[in-house]
């Protein structure tokens, strides 16, 4: 088969989420073909040119740059794609199929369907987007990649003529990058870099800053550690999403503005020693699309809390600690637990974490994809 696919999402130098998917779905793709395992043709379409930790351009591996526009699916991806006669499939990494060519069979991996639910945490404009292209995409999409049991269940609650389409296939983690085999030589100087105080415990929050990851609950939650524990401190990390403000206005209301630290945006070859790091990693989310955060950390032995909402179950199964992400207390006393464990106990946890991990991988992602496509050939 000859496949196209939108590769945008992972043509971005900051990767998070749905960006981090796109990225490493092209390189399995890559690579499995490479290997030997698929024998199709690719074409990746971009609105500029490809970055250089993207795979390299090959016999049968090709870029087409067709130039950037804010309606770029609609008003440059899709004339291209009517007029080329040759591809057999068009596949996109994100919400967001091409109407035309009607009879170009399509393939999209739908990530979650939270705005439904959060309507209120999004934009005017991105609330509408998202809600009514995702419809189109599910509609016309021959199948349709869910990354979660749970959202295929939204997907199917809310689009009932799509149930006999949607497959699961879950994300998974680099395992040459996430394991308990970092140096700690390496973890120690990452911390130094973020400005973590050396010999210190510290929580880790690590994802996009937006309303439905909950932080202002969880810093409510750690104000109320720092009697038991003076000198323990809370890591944000992550990039700034939207309606992010009241967080920092929270800290200071709070007084704690010596115990929190925010890193920004974290590099991607950093991320592995400062999960590794932790203490415990705090992910009070009131939605997840899958969790490929809470995945890579509990890959690096670092035990978690998280709360038990939409495809979290499915990443942590039995080996994290759940907690309300409404009730405060509930998120205190989660990482309260794990923070008076004895030796033991916290290697237990440790142990735990790893053996769950141990589930998921980018190449069983990539074969059940690759498994996907090829039932339209």
């Amino acid at each position: 088969m000859i496949i196209g696919i939108d590769g945008n999402e992972a043509n971005v130098e900051n990767k998070s989420g749905v960006h981090q998917y796109a990225y490493h779905i092209l390189w399995g793709l890559y690579n499995s073909r490479k290997k030997g395992l698929n024998d199709h043709q690719f074409t990746i379409y971009l609105k500029r040119q490809p970055r250089n930790d993207l795979p390299k351009q090959g016999k049968f591996w090709k870029y087409e740059v067709i130039g950037g526009s804010k309606l770029w699916v609609l008003a440059k991806l899709m004339p291209v794609l009517i007029k080329n006669k040759n591809l057999d499939l068009f596949f996109t990494p994100s919400h967001y199929l091409p109407p035309l060519p009607l009879g170009l069979a399509k393939v999209c991996t739908i990530h979650d369907l939270g705005y439904l639910r959060f309507s209120e945490q999004f934009k005017f404009y991105d609330f509408w987007q998202l809600k009514l292209w995702t419809a189109i995409s599910i509609s016309i999409s021959k199948y349709v990649i869910a990354v979660s049991e749970f959202t295929k269940k939204d997907i199917v609650r809310h689009y009932p003529f799509a149930s006999k389409k949607v497959v699961v296939v879950h994300h998974g983690y680099e395992k040459e990058r996430f394991n308990n085999k970092i140096n700690q030589n390496l973890v120690r100087r990452i911390c130094a870099k973020y400005r973590i105080p050396k010999h210190t415990d510290y929580i880790l929050f690590l994802s996009t800053l937006k309303p439905s990851k909950n932080v202002e609950g969880l810093l409510d939650a750690f104000s109320k550690l720092k009697d038991e524990f003076p000198d323990l401190v809370l890591v944000i990390a992550g990039g700034k999403g939207w309606l992010y403000e009241s967080i920092f206005k929270k800290v200071k209301e709070l007084g704690i503005e010596g115990s929190v630290i925010f890193t920004g945006y974290v590099a991607e070859e950093d991320k592995p020693s400062l999960l590794m790091g932790a203490k415990v990693f705090v992910s009070p989310s009131f939605w997840e699309g899958f969790g490929m955060h809470v995945l890579e950390t509990m890959a690096c032995g670092t035990p978690v809390v998280v709360s038990p909402v939409a495809s979290l179950p499915e990443v942590v199964g039995d080996a994290g600690i759940y907690v309300d992400p409404r009730n405060v207390d509930s998120i205190s006393k989660g990482m309260q637990k794990i923070l008076n464990l004895k030796e033991k106990r916290y290697n237990v946890l440790k142990e735990r974490v790893l053996k769950q991990a141990q589930n998921f991988s980018w190449e069983k992602t990539t074969k059940e994809t690759v498994g996907v496509l090829e039932k339209l050939s």
